[in-house]
């Protein structure tokens, strides 16, 4: 059975996947889950340029993202999603995921709360606190870390900060 972790970054798949996440996570497939850039060939084809053909890789809608996510192929794997209100919308499928990792994540119109330090910038609205702390409750384990060698912040860390 292969593991599955899950990272948010609004960039999706980018030099950081590759260079730090994808050898410490030891992965063999990288998922990234963005229905609009699954509809476009163009951008399929700039986020999966820079991938070393060693990792398969998938640019794919959220539902694509269910069907995958169901067969079990052995392999590690990472999906990457560009906001938390995915998380929500996959959670099924990413039930007993290793971990959630919280990347890059710009300010956005309804972002309010700014998590800042040495894991990085990252803007969240009350609807993604909402959401994440309800994944947090049903048994996900959730953290900020931009890159694996930088510190984290837990998300019961953060909460108490709210």
């Amino acid at each position: 059975m292969g593991k599955t972790y899950v990272r948010v970054d609004d960039r999706l798949i980018h030099g950081q996947t590759i260079v730090a996440w994808a050898p410490t996570l030891g992965l063999e497939e990288i998922i990234g889950v963005d229905d609009v850039s699954a509809s476009n060939p163009t951008l399929r084809s700039i986020l999966t340029m820079g991938v070393p053909k060693q990792y398969e890789t998938h640019i794919v809608t959220t539902e694509e993202a269910r069907v995958l996510l169901k067969n079990d192929d052995g392999k590690t794997r990472l999906v990457i999603v560009k906001v938390p209100h995915k998380l929500t919308e996959l959670a099924d499928a990413i039930r007993g995921c290793e971990h959630v990792y919280l990347g890059n994540m710009a300010k956005r119109q309804d972002t309010n709360h700014q998590v800042t330090g040495a894991t990085g910038f990252f803007y969240l609205s009350d609807q993604d606190i909402s959401e994440l702390s309800g994944l947090t409750s049903e048994g996900f384990d959730i953290t900020f870390q931009q890159v694996p060698s930088s510190s984290s912040t837990t998300w019961e860390d953060f909460t108490k900060t709210v």
